[in-house]
C-alpha cells in the first residue's frame, strides 16, 4: 500500500483523473451480445486496447496495472507486462509499434484512487516493453508541472505522439530521442476552467494529419502536418460528442471512436466537418478500440466503479471483458 494520501498527489491530475473516466452511461445494446473475451482482475478496469497485424491484442489495466496479451481467435488471455513493471503504475493508452517492436504505455500515478502504488513520484511516464517478451526498454517522462499521459500514436518515421491530458500540449518523441518535444499546443485543448479533462484520443489519418478529441468539453480537432511540423490546428464541425475518448484511423477521412456515454461510433471526415454513425451501443464506459481485420475490439472499462467513491462499496459486473464488434464492408471503407 501506497504510503502517500489523496492531499500529496496533484489535486490538479486527481480531478482529470476522475472526470475523464467517471463519467457513465448504460444503455441497452439492440440484439444479441457481442463476442467477448473475459479479462484477469477483479480490479483490471480496463483502459486502453491495441493490437498488431496478426491480431494480437494488449490491454492496459487502470486498477492493477500491467498489460494483459489476448488472443482473439481462442480467447486466451497472459499477463504480458506485470504490475509495477519499469515502475509503471495505472497504465492507461497503449499502442502497438510493429515496426519498433515496442509496445508503447501510459503510465499515470492514480494510487489515491486505488491504482497501484508504483514508485510513489506522482510522474506520468510513456513506458516502451518489448513487443515480443514484454521486457521493460524505454521511459520517459512528460515534461510539465502535472502532466498526464493519455493515449498514443505512431507516425510512418516512427515518431511518437501522445496526449497530455492535464496541459494544451501534443507531444512528440522523435526516434532515438530521450525526451519529448512539443509538437502542436493550443489554448482550445486545454481542460475546461471549471474542471475536466482536455486532450484525449490521437490518431494518425489517412492523409498524415494529426487527429485528436477533448474528452469534457467534447470536440474533434485536426492538427495539419506540413512537412514535419504542426500547421494550423482546426475545430472540426459536427453533432455534439459525448466523452469522447479512443481514436483509430480506419482509412483516409473515417475513424472509429468510442464515447464514454456508451457507444463506436464511425466517423467520417469531409474538410472541416465531420459525420458520426453509431455502430454499437450499449457499452459501460468503453474506452478504447482497435480493429483486426474487419473487427473492432473494444475495451469496456466500468470506471465509475473506480473513480466514484460512493460506488466503492458496490462491485462491477465481473469478470471484465472487451468485446468484438464484427463491421460491415461499409463502416470500414
Amino acid at each position: 500500500m501506497s504510503s502517500y494520501t489523496t492531499s500529496a498527489w496533484p489535486a490538479a491530475n486527481v480531478a482529470i483523473a476522475t472526470v475523464l473516466f467517471s463519467h457513465f452511461l448504460w444503455m441497452t445494446a439492440a440484439g444479441a451480445s457481442p463476442l467477448s473475451i473475459p479479462l484477469p482482475g477483479a480490479r483490471a478496469y480496463p483502459e486502453s486496447i491495441t493490437s498488431t497485424p496478426d491480431g494480437t491484442l494488449y490491454i492496459g489495466r487502470l486498477g492493477e496495472g500491467g498489460v494483459v496479451r489476448a488472443n482473439p481467435r481462442t480467447g486466451e488471455t497472459t499477463l504480458f507486462v506485470s504490475p509495477g513493471a519499469s515502475g509503471s503504475q495505472s497504465i492507461t493508452g497503449v499502442f502497438a509499434d510493429d515496426a519498433a517492436k515496442i509496445l508503447w504505455a501510459c503510465s499515470n500515478d492514480l494510487s489515491p484512487l486505488g491504482g497501484p502504488s508504483g514508485r510513489g513520484d506522482h510522474v506520468s511516464t510513456l513506458e516502451g516493453f518489448d513487443l515480443k517478451s514484454g521486457v521493460a526498454k524505454r521511459s520517459i517522462p512528460l515534461p510539465g508541472a502535472h502532466p498526464f499521459c493519455n493515449d498514443i500514436a505512431v507516425d510512418a518515421g516512427d515518431a511518437v505522439y501522445v496526449t497530455d491530458s492535464a496541459g494544451p500540449n501534443v507531444l512528440r518523441l522523435r526516434p532515438g530521442a530521450s525526451a519529448f518535444e512539443v509538437f502542436a499546443s493550443n489554448p482550445q485543448f486545454l481542460p475546461p476552467p471549471n474542471g475536466g479533462a482536455g486532450l484525449d484520443g490521437i490518431a494518425i489519418g489517412g492523409d498524415g494529419n494529426l487527429y485528436a478529441t477533448t474528452y469534457t468539453a467534447g470536440s474533434l480537432f485536426r492538427i495539419n502536418v506540413e512537412r514535419g511540423r504542426a500547421g494550423e490546428v482546426i475545430k472540426l464541425h459536427g453533432a455534439q460528442l459525448t466523452l469522447p475518448d479512443a481514436l483509430r484511423s480506419l482509412n483516409r477521412g473515417n475513424f472509429l471512436l468510442v464515447e464514454g456515454a456508451g457507444t463506436l461510433d464511425r466517423i467520417e471526415i469531409k474538410g472541416d466537418e465531420f459525420k458520426t454513425a453509431i455502430i454499437r451501443g450499449g457499452f459501460r464506459t468503453p474506452t478504447s478500440v482497435t480493429l483486426v481485420g474487419s473487427t473492432a475490439w473494444v475495451s469496456e472499462g466500468q470506471l465509475s466503479f473506480f473513480f466514484d467513491r460512493s460506488r466503492h462499496n458496490r462491485s462491477p459486473s465481473l469478470p471484465f471483458r472487451i468485446y468484438a464488434v464484427p463491421l460491415s464492408k461499409g463502416q470500414t471503407k
